[in-house]
Parts: structure tokens; C-alpha cells; sequence
């Protein structure tokens, strides 16, 4: 029960936290499973399970905030789930030691970049909705999506900065889309493959999942009557702090 109960809090912060910043929430509960003992696999296919509950806890409360648009939805969906799907395929053969610098200093990076663009993502300025520009996002969603299926930590951060940069999409809509869809919909496809393929620890999911569902309605709740300015800090400090601990 101890245990049950310690999964459940480290759920409700990480989730809470990603909630608010759009993604990040491997940077508490993953290590947290390889910190218990689970072998790396074993531990992506937990945490992917349970990171579900995050697109479900937060996803119910951006879907009524009427911040999704059909057009965005279908794109990030159509674009990220091949990708998804390929990643999670191809992780279980490659040393996960081999991507995690590059991809510690690119998720920090991505702090350090819009920390540094004080009027990033603060009002909606829609661009790059032609064709040539779609493609361009889509390819972009795409990336994002294979590195969701593989390597998880931090992912969904990179697609709230992706619609913010490109389509220019205000930090409160980008992350109602990564919630709703990155959490929800890509994270079930790589549970079920990696499900599929790797082993699961269903007896610590109780209390990763009642965890997760209330931290990340409770986060959402807050990010929906919270300013731009406020999520972009909450982003920022998430995306420096996922980078440092994957270089660590």
C-alpha cells in the first residue's frame, strides 16, 4: 500500500506540472520506475500506460474549454501517429544511451529559446496554412511523433513549442492540443505497441493512474484560467529541467 500510495503522489506532480506546460511528464514518473527497478523497457511500457491518463485527465478539461479546433486536431493525429508507431517499434532494439545527450540538450534548448523570445506564444498570429506550409508542420509533427514512441521524456513539450513556432498557435491552444491529442491518442498507440512487444507492470498501474487522472484534470484546470505569460514560465522551467535530468 506504501508503495501504491508513493506512485500515486509522484503521478499527481508530474502530471500536474505537465498539464500546466504541455508534456514533461517522464521527467518525474520515468525515472522514478528505473529508480524502482524496472529494466528500461519495462519501465517505458509502464509509464506510456499510465501517461494515458494524463491526455484523459487533461484532454476531458481542454475539450470542453473549446480551444480545439476539427482542422489541428486531424493534423496533429494524421501527421504524429505513423510516427508514434515507428518509434515505439524501434526503441526496444536501440540503446536508449545513445539519444538521451542529444535529445537533453535539445529539449533544454527549447527552454533557453523561448525564454529568450519574450512575446513567443502570448496571442494567436496564424501563418504557414498553405499547402507547402502544412506539409512543413506535418513533417514537424511527424519527428515529434517518433520520438513520443520512443523515447517519451519531454516529447509533448516539443510539439507545444512546434505550434506555437510554426503555426503560430498562443502557448494556452498549443497545449490543449498536445494534452488532448499527444497525451491522450498518441500515448495509447505506443502503450499498445510497446504493450504488445515489451512487459508491463500492471500491479504498480493503480497508483500511477489515480495519480495521473486527478493531477492532470487539476493542472488543466489551472492552465485554462491561467494567462499565456504564466504557462510560457511554467514551459520554459519544465523543458530546462527535462533537458538537464536526461543529460544527468
Amino acid at each position: 500500500m506504501n508503495h501504491i500510495l508513493v506512485l500515486a503522489a509522484v503521478a499527481f506532480v508530474a502530471n500536474a506540472f505537465a498539464a500546466i506546460a504541455g508534456g514533461g511528464v517522464g521527467l518525474i514518473q520515468l525515472p522514478l520506475l528505473l529508480f524502482l527497478g524496472l529494466p528500461y523497457p519495462q519501465a517505458l511500457a509502464t509509464h506510456k500506460v499510465a501517461s494515458v491518463a494524463l491526455g484523459v485527465g487533461a484532454g476531458s478539461r481542454y475539450w470542453r474549454s473549446g480551444l480545439l479546433e476539427a482542422r489541428f486536431t486531424l493534423l496533429v493525429l494524421g501527421a504524429g501517429l505513423p510516427g508514434v508507431l515507428l518509434g515505439a517499434l524501434v526503441i526496444l532494439t536501440v540503446p536508449p544511451h545513445l539519444t538521451r545527450i542529444a535529445l537533453g540538450l535539445l529539449t533544454a534548448g527549447l527552454g533557453v529559446y523561448s525564454w529568450l523570445r519574450r512575446d513567443l506564444g502570448q496571442v494567436i498570429a496564424p501563418r504557414h496554412r498553405d499547402v507547402r506550409g502544412l506539409l512543413i508542420g506535418s513533417l514537424g509533427i511527424f519527428v515529434i511523433g517518433f520520438l513520443n514512441g520512443s523515447i517519451t521524456s519531454g516529447t509533448g513539450l516539443f510539439c507545444t513549442l512546434w505550434l506555437v513556432r510554426w503555426f503560430g498557435l498562443d502557448y494556452k491552444s498549443a497545449v490543449a492540443y498536445t494534452l488532448a491529442l499527444v497525451g491522450l491518442v498518441w500515448n495509447a498507440l505506443g502503450a499498445a505497441t510497446l504493450g504488445s512487444l515489451g512487459q508491463i507492470r500492471w500491479t504498480w498501474l493503480p497508483g500511477l493512474l489515480a495519480g495521473a487522472l486527478a493531477g492532470s484534470y487539476a493542472g488543466a484546470h489551472i492552465a485554462v484560467g491561467s494567462s499565456n505569460r504564466w504557462i510560457k514560465r511554467a514551459f520554459e522551467v519544465l523543458t530546462i529541467g527535462v533537458g538537464v535530468r536526461l543529460l544527468i
